[in-house]
């Protein structure tokens, strides 16, 4: 973000800011199309207008909100992959034998099955 200029950095902390407002508003159970419009169309204008003054705050505010939204983005998708793997009974580290599991026992499988490639 430090080699962006200061109109592309104000667009991203409006899309932050965007983000964020939809976020909240959304979790409220406050959210408008109209209110959300309002706020990136104030958002956009006041970031733009001060862009080249707040440039290195700019820069903070990019950093910090990408550093929290991948951490809640991980988080969400570490969750997602387990939730997923309960419920199709998957179990990575086959800690235990299930006989509901998807996974192939390898001692069903016979010698006379398995072809050499070459």
């Amino acid at each position: 973000m430090e080699l962006s200029s200061p109109r592309f950095k104000a667009l991203t902390v409006t899309a932050g800011f965007s983000l964020w407002f939809f976020i909240i508003s959304s979790a409220i159970g406050l959210f408008s199309i109209d209110v959300f419009v309002i706020f990136v169309a104030i958002t956009i204008a006041i970031t733009q207008i001060f862009a080249f003054k707040l440039s290195k705050a700019l820069d903070i505010f990019a950093m910090i909100n990408t550093k929290i939204f991948l951490g809640i983005f991980f988080v969400f998708v570490v969750s997602l992959y387990g939730m997923f793997f309960k419920v199709l009974r998957i179990d990575l580290l086959r800690l235990k034998k299930q006989s509901t599991s998807y996974w192939l026992d390898t001692d069903k499988i016979k010698q006379s099955t398995i072809f050499k490639q070459y």
